[in-house]
């Protein structure tokens, strides 16, 4: 009884930090979304949300390029992460602790980095221009495609550490007997590898789009309001320079939070149709 009455006092700051900074702030979103300046219920926010077409494109916008970024980077990531799992165990924990690192290199950092090599006036891009080679000629940094190359590279070492445990929990032994049984190298991957990396790259994959999402920094310094983006949209909303529409930002990111929690949702039913232990 004493043990248990310690385990709870300790668990009193992580109580407040989650209420102070989690639940009361999601709690105060969702109920400002529904309200009028003076404090009067209405769903005008969310109405507006849907016909305006200026917001209508922000959601198309940050869905398009969630959606493309997490595709190219789980292909990128599920070769890469098998690669790396086949490295002698030096060189596999190199490279898990580069993965490791450029996975959380992003935002204002990263968006300055590409401007530094990738810009109009960045290094590799004057290199070529000296050396008459027009390799950068039709690329634009600060464009939708300059845009999502930015967001492929910070998310695909996040996918490769999120897929790593995966292949590291296919045991090279299976590979063996199904060898000694006669089957080749598509059967086993069909049979045995497949189905095991599949719960790990779909769940992967929804964290990647609401990561995408959810990414403000790097898209604000890179293109600014150039770009219509749900975050860049919620920010302007709430600091802009001419109007504020603090609870028209809220509807916003309930929505957004709304998108999330469904795509984990789906993540979660797809997991329970493929692992069993999860039925």
């Amino acid at each position: 009884m004493k043990r248990s009455w310690k385990v709870w006092l300790c668990l009193i700051p992580l109580t407040l930090l989650v209420l102070g900074f989690l639940l009361f702030p999601t709690l105060n979103m969702v109920i400002s979304s529904f309200q009028t300046d003076d404090g009067r219920f209405t769903l005008t926010h969310y109405q507006e949300l849907f016909t305006d077409a200026y917001y209508l494109q922000s959601i198309s916008n940050s869905l398009k390029i969630s959606l493309l970024s997490a595709t190219v980077a789980i292909v990128i990531a599920v070769i890469g992460g098998y690669s790396i799992s086949q490295l002698a165990e030096r060189s596999n924990k190199w490279m898990t602790t580069i993965s490791n690192m450029t996975s959380y290199f992003e935002g204002i950092p990263l968006a300055f980095s590409f401007i530094v090599l990738l810009g109009n006036n960045g290094l590799f891009t004057l290199l070529f221009n000296q050396l008459g080679l027009d390799v950068f000629g039709n690329f634009d940094l600060y464009s939708w495609v300059g845009l999502v190359v930015v967001y492929i590279y910070f998310q695909i070492p996040f996918a490769i550490i999120l897929l790593l445990p995966t292949y590291q929990a296919i045991n090279n032994e299976w590979r063996y007997a199904s060898n000694l049984l006669g089957g080749t190298g598509w059967t086993f991957w069909r049979k045995v590898g497949i189905p095991l990396l599949f719960p790990g790259v779909i769940g992967t994959y929804t964290i990647l789009i609401a990561n995408a999402l959810g990414a403000f920094a790097t898209a604000n310094a890179l293109v600014g309001s150039t770009y219509n983006l749900m975050p860049i949209q919620i920010a302007s909303l709430i600091s802009g320079d001419v109007f504020l529409q603090p609870n028209l930002a809220s509807a916003f990111g309930v929505l957004l939070a709304f998108i999330m929690i469904a795509a984990l949702w789906l993540n979660s039913k797809i997991m329970k149709k493929v692992r069993r232990d999860l039925r």
